[in-house]
């Protein structure tokens, strides 16, 4: 197939063709549901009768509880513990058994005043809460997305929330957050809720760092967390010491899931999810496209359009688009993507299997105005993808 014909498209003005748009959020500027929206209205500009379907996608991180929404999934609340310690409100996604747990609604960067962070005491507890009422809602499948925490304490907090004991040298429970677990010395996890056992828990990320060391969680993450170099260095020696800690209570699979991927995701919870979860860790595109029925999706689709805000190389690593684009592309149905921003040349974008990407940035070069007026320049972008690969 080329480059400028979806299957069907050509010829017959589109009334055959069937677009699937299956993209990511553009962060700062439009959320994963109206890219789609935007998408499909400049789509019909140019061929009205064409079929469109949205599936907003995400790949683990902040937007998989909303994208599970728009899949059809019940929104439920609940009042749990932010990453300060403080009160707030933080919905997950339902449906029958499933559910959808965005770590970020609870204990995420977004709950933090600009500029303020809280590298060595935030707290995943919020989190655990919320693991915690999908338990008393019915799930027995949960996913759990990781992405955008302000934590960097292993899933400590988490673990504690659902029944777990962290205790210092004086048998106290060890203060919240990553700098807290230089004081731990021992840990009983017999208490963790009996429902667990009985839960298919899913870690779903796209990072594969394991939890310590120059890759790790803290030297990775900590400084966009406003971890200090001293903060880092701290934060590695309290992750491993949990490790060191949780290897005692839990034995020889906990020192395994420290070197394990995932396990340094999202300041660490990946580690705590894996020990005290017994949670098994896919790249979070996989388990969302699963989840949001991507596959039954794609059966009705001609072409597919996916994309996110920033198309560079990271995209390559287990991003929303490279994900949409390895799925489709094994179906045979051709991909192309709209996005902000590109920095990946026509080669690596053939090489994820994308045909072509429409950039914001080439219909408007300054970048603040890009990203105020991102809904009328992706339907721009759009009406241009249509007339290439569906007139």
């Amino acid at each position: 197939m080329t480059d400028g014909a979806a299957k069907g498209g050509r010829g017959d003005g589109g009334a055959r063709a069937s677009v699937l748009v299956a993209a990511d959020k553009f962060k700062g500027s439009l959320t994963a549901v109206e890219v789609a929206e935007r998408v499909a209205a400049g789509i019909h500009r140019v061929v009205p009768g064409v079929r469109v379907e949205a599936l907003p996608v995400a790949d683990g991180g902040d937007g998989t509880v909303a994208a599970a929404l728009a899949a059809g999934f019940e929104r439920r609340a609940e009042r749990v513990t932010g990453p300060r310690g403080e009160p707030l409100t933080a919905a997950y996604a339902l449906r029958g058994g499933t559910a959808v747990v965005e770590m970020a609604e609870a204990s995420g960067l977004q709950h933090l005043p600009p500029g303020v962070f809280a590298p060595l005491t935030a707290t995943t507890y919020g989190t655990g809460e919320l693991l915690r009422a999908a338990l008393d809602a019915g799930a027995r499948t949960v996913v759990l997305g990781v992405g955008g925490s302000a934590t960097t304490d292993g899933g400590a907090g988490m673990l504690t929330a659902l029944g777990a004991r962290l205790l210092d040298a004086a048998g106290g429970p060890v203060p919240p957050g990553g700098g807290g677990l230089a004081a731990l010395a021992s840990a009983d996890l017999s208490g963790l809720d009996p429902r667990l056992a009985d839960t298919r828990i899913v870690l779903a990320s796209d990072v594969d760092n394991p939890l310590t060391g120059p890759k790790g969680a803290a030297a990775v993450y900590g400084p966009q967390k406003g971890a200090s170099p001293a903060d880092v260095a701290a934060l590695d020696a309290a992750l491993g010491r949990l490790a060191e800690v949780l290897g005692e209570a839990a034995g020889p699979r906990a020192a395994e899931a420290a070197a394990a991927p995932g396990a340094g995701a999202a300041g660490g919870i990946g580690y705590g999810a894996l020990v005290g979860l017994g949670a098994a860790f896919r790249p979070g595109i996989e388990v969302m496209l699963d989840v949001l029925g991507f596959a039954a999706a794609l059966e009705r689709a001609t072409l597919v359009v996916t994309g996110e805000g920033s198309l560079d190389a990271q995209t390559l690593h287990g991003k929303a688009p490279a994900g949409v684009a390895a799925a489709a592309g094994a179906r045979g149905v051709d991909v192309v993507a709209v996005c902000g921003r590109l920095a990946l040349d026509p080669a690596a974008l053939r090489g994820a299997g994308i045909l072509r990407a429409y950039a914001l940035t080439d219909l408007e070069p300054d970048p603040e105005r890009c990203i105020a007026e991102a809904g009328p320049l992706l339907e721009r972008a759009a009406a241009a993808l249509a007339a290439d690969h569906l007139r």
